[in-house]
């Protein structure tokens, strides 16, 4: 069993790696026109798409990028044009001009479901960052008990992030409409910024590997 400062350095790890609250104002813009339930149902399924993506890592991760020939720079770089996909959407409104295309019936279940998934769940919350640290974690928590401790903290560090979902829909009362046009574009370039980084990094390994 892993001795209790190798428990907490990796709990510490992984919760600034995923940032749950940095994540808040990211899951405020992606759901922004759902009511209270259907944020709900993003948040939970989300945080156990999350859950399930990381714990999967930090069992297999290492043997499941070497079978498909993946590296962790590779995957950085993939996942960083996937986050710019979606900060570019929230700069220019995509996602509001396809809500008021189809009117009222713009939030589907289906829509909840892929918000959660993708880009909630991946690779905002199981993103390059936290897959690598856990991927790099998991090789210090070698066994059975080690493991399933490693999965323990992986679900704590996703229940924080599910709470602060929740507090983030209190927020998104005060902030009215217009603030949360202005936070999603001001978000938006923040988030082009962390996807340029994230390409940068990936492309900077693969080079020198």
């Amino acid at each position: 069993m892993p001795s209790f400062d190798s428990l907490f350095n990796a709990f510490v790890t992984i919760l600034v790696t995923i940032d749950p609250p940095g994540l808040a104002p990211l899951f405020l813009a992606v759901t922004r026109g759902m009511n209270r339930e259907e944020r709900q149902q993003v948040s939970v399924r989300a945080s156990v798409i999350g859950f399930l993506v990381m714990a999967l890592f930090a069992i297999a991760g290492a043997s499941i990028l070497s079978v498909f020939g993946i590296t962790l720079p590779a995957f950085r770089v993939a996942g960083g044009f996937l986050l710019f996909f979606i900060a570019f959407e929230m700069v220019f409104e995509r996602r509001q001009d396809r809500k008021e295309k189809i009117g009222d019936v713009a939030i589907t279940r289906d829509m909840i479901h892929n918000i959660a998934a993708f880009p909630l769940a991946i690779p905002l919350i199981a993103g390059p960052g936290a897959i690598s640290a856990t991927v790099l974690l998991s090789g210090h928590f070698e066994g059975f008990s080690a493991q399933a401790a490693l999965v323990g903290i992986i679900a704590i560090c996703l229940v924080l992030t599910y709470l602060v979902f929740v507090l983030a829909e209190r927020i998104d009362r005060i902030l009215g409409q217009t603030g949360r046009s202005i936070l999603t574009r001001l978000l938006g370039v923040i988030l082009a910024a962390l996807a340029v980084q994230f390409v940068a990094d990936g492309v900077r390994a693969l080079m020198a590997a």
